[in-house]
Order: C-alpha cells, then sequence, then structure tokens
C-alpha cells in the first residue's frame, strides 16, 4: 500500500510501485486536470508539486514517493496560484489550453520562491514548459502581472 497525501488529503493506494504518478492521480483518484503530454518528461503538461517543488508526474513512479505530498493543479489554491490564475485570465494567456496546468504549477512555484522574478528567472523556471500554441510571450507577461497582484 502507498501512502500519499495528495491536494491536503490523505490516500492510500493500492498500486504497482512502477506506475506513474501521472495515472495514478488521473485514473485511481480522479484528478484530470494534470495532463498526459509526451511521457518523457519533456514537455512538462504533467507537472504537479512533490513536497513543494515542480516534478513531471509522467516519469515519477508512485513507489518513490510513498508518504509525500502531492499538489496538484486542483489543489494548487495558494497566493501564487490565485495569482497566477488572475493574470492568465486577465492576459488571456491560454490558447488551446492543454499546457495550462503544467505551467501554471510551474508558474506558481517560481513565484512562491522569487516573489520579484527577472525574464531570466522565468525562463530557467519555465524550461522544458512546452505550449503547443506558443504563447510563451503571454506567459511571461503574466508571470510578471502575478507577481504584481501579489504586491497588492
Amino acid at each position: 500500500m502507498i501512502r500519499l497525501t495528495v491536494n491536503g488529503t490523505p490516500h492510500e493506494i493500492a498500486a504497482d510501485a512502477g506506475t506513474p504518478l501521472l495515472w495514478t492521480l488521473r485514473d485511481e483518484l480522479g484528478l484530470t486536470g494534470t495532463k498526459f503530454g509526451c511521457g518523457v518528461a519533456s514537455c512538462g503538461a504533467c507537472t504537479v508539486l512533490l513536497d513543494g517543488v515542480p516534478v513531471r508526474s509522467c516519469q515519477t513512479f508512485v513507489g518513490d514517493v510513498d508518504g509525500a505530498e502531492v499538489t496538484t493543479i486542483e489543489g494548487a489554491r495558494d497566493a501564487a496560484a490565485q495569482a497566477i490564475r488572475k493574470a492568465w485570465a486577465e492576459l488571456e494567456v491560454p490558447q488551446c489550453g492543454y499546457c495550462q496546468s503544467g505551467q501554471i504549477i510551474s508558474a506558481a512555484s517560481l513565484l512562491r520562491d522569487t516573489p520579484k522574478p527577472t525574464d531570466e528567472d522565468i525562463d530557467a523556471a519555465m524550461q522544458g514548459n512546452l505550449c503547443r500554441c506558443a504563447t510563451y510571450a503571454r506567459i511571461r507577461k503574466a508571470i510578471h502581472r502575478a507577481s504584481e497582484i501579489m504586491e497588492g
């Protein structure tokens, strides 16, 4: 039995230790906000927080995270995540929206660690989060805007 706390709720999961965390979240727990993109940790669509650190859940095995705290897009509700969501809507960041859960998780994590990020900070933190619609300029602008929102 694998024990995880997901979005603040404890779970005991009877899954094979080699099952990707992504599929445990989606298939076992019904949390479908985290998306499958590439399956090889290259696109970022499956990004979740594992003990507060962004990870690619498609290549993180559930057996390796026993006892961990996982936050998905459904549970990302802190001030940084709320500011990111507000800025995303205000600046109309998404087009197709498929990558957005991973983008938002990564951006909110950046703002928690670096409340006033530079363009270089943003590029480094968002590296590996691919957007099929190429909204990278809007994403960067929205992260700066979210930083302003957090300042008040």
